[in-house]
């Protein structure tokens, strides 16, 4: 068994992990074409789920006078990060250069700049032995990744924030925490939290829990929107939000079954565990409305969908089915009751539901998933102790959320001290789509 079968894709790279490499030059790896072929379309799929997926599920959860601020920033961030990932962002999260495993040191935190605007990368060179596919759609691939999430974010602070401001902050987040983080989970042998043994096959920590802490981090800094919670601020286009939330559901099959970096038996069970797992949060948010509130809600469909989606990430290379129904069950409750009673008890206005759905269904998963590895529960890890590994699991939770949390609020502090981070009250009851962008989602 390989390890990349259980844990992020940084192990994949040839400098990550060195072994893999043949010791007989003349049995040199050949390029797989069925793999290259499910890399290319994972990319694809993955890419689909910021735009048009993200853009759309928010853009119909915002008021009207908002829609395309929303729409626009998912675009600017897709644009802002593939520049930013080819410059440095790849070098950060993957260059290998001075890690050691079991040796703590600066290059267990975070890259170097070896691989800076994708240096020594070749149209034919292979991601590694054991991923025989071109290293450049690992590139594109693990792009797409960090692409969607600082995306995720703008849902947490959606019609207040200044687009100047919200493109300074994602350039800043993207290098100080999501490269590490995604450097210390997936970058091999000698990265902090994958030493830990600490299990995120496809983004549990490294995306969800770290963009929906920023998310939450950034909303209370923020402060609420003008009127909230006593002004009306229902969704504008609850079409546009289940379409979106389609797509992010189909697209996530790139996200999952894609992170098994081969067309093989992992990429099956990861799609099927993906399928299963939605299926059971979207069934386990509807019910838990319809007891709570009295009906069910398009809206909350949508929302326990993508619960599931966030919770099974984690976990999708190594849970079975049975361990899948209960994970998106667990995540679906979990977060309605996250997204609507914790909110309105706490008070902070996370206006999408970033952290009540992407922090608290990414640790939902990720804690789980040190508990349905386990083969003896019908899993397809290593696991055979399951309390240990749910004690690393929460110490790479508790770490995310740690460090995102303090990094995210310096970052935005110093920012709101520079430039303000907020738009003026006349703007942002104006709206942002005028205020900021001069254009109408909607000349009727």
């Amino acid at each position: 068994m390989t390890l990349r079968k259980y844990a992020g894709l940084g192990a994949l790279l040839p400098l990550a992990m060195p072994g893999l490499a043949l010791a007989d030059e003349a049995a040199a790896p050949v390029l797989n074409s069925g793999d290259t072929a499910w890399m290319l379309i994972s990319s694809a799929l993955v890419l689909l789920m910021t735009i048009p997926g993200l853009a759309l599920f928010y853009g119909g959860m915002v008021r009207a006078k908002n829609v395309l601020s929303i729409m626009m920033q998912c675009f600017a961030i897709t644009a802002l990060i593939s520049i930013l990932w080819v410059v440095y962002g790849y070098s950060l999260a993957f260059d290998t250069v001075g890690m050691e495993k079991g040796v703590v040191n600066f290059a267990s935190f975070v890259g170097g700049l070896d691989k800076a605007f994708l240096s020594g990368l070749t149209s034919t060179g292979l991601t590694s032995a054991a991923a025989l596919f071109p290293e450049s759609i690992f590139v594109m691939f693990q792009m797409t990744f960090a692409i969607i999430t600082p995306a995720l974010i703008v849902g947490a602070f959606a019609e207040r924030m200044k687009f100047s401001a919200m493109l300074i902050f994602t350039a800043l987040w993207f290098t100080l925490v999501y490269a590490p983080i995604a450097h210390m989970v997936w970058s091999g042998d000698g990265g902090l939290l994958w030493d830990w043994g600490v299990l995120d096959f496809a983004g549990g920590t490294v995306v969800h829990i770290n963009a929906g802490i920023a998310g939450l981090v950034a909303c209370i800094v923020l402060g609420k929107r003008k009127g909230y919670p006593t002004a009306a601020m229902a969704p504008h286009n609850l079409g546009y939000t289940l379409i979106g939330a389609a797509l992010l559901w189909v697209g996530w099959f790139g996200f999952n079954a894609g992170s098994a970096a081969a067309a093989n038996g992992t990429a099956g069970m990861a799609m099927l565990v993906t399928q299963i797992a939605t299926a059971a949060a979207a069934l386990g948010w509807m019910f838990a409305e319809w007891i709570t509130h009295g009906k069910p809600s398009a809206l909350g469909i949508a929302s326990g969908v993508v619960a599931g989606l966030v919770a099974v990430t984690p976990a999708a290379g190594t849970c079975g089915p049975m361990g899948a129904i209960v994970i998106g069950l667990a995540a679906g409750v979990i977060c309605f009751f996250a997204a609507t009673s914790l909110k309105r008890a706490v008070g902070y206005d996370d206006s999408l539901d970033a952290f009540g759905v992407h922090a608290v269904g990414g640790i939902v998963g990720a804690l789980l998933t040190g508990v349905f590895a386990a083969p003896a529960l019908g899993g397809f890890g290593t696991v055979t102790d399951i309390g240990a590994q749910l004690f690393t699991q929460f110490k790479g939770v508790a770490f995310t959320i740690v460090y995102t949390g303090i990094v995210s609020f310096v970052i935005l502090k110093v920012l709101d001290l520079v430039m303000g981070l907020r738009v003026t009250e006349e703007e942002e009851t104006v709206g942002l789509d005028l205020s900021l962008h001069n254009e109408r989602g909607y000349n009727l």
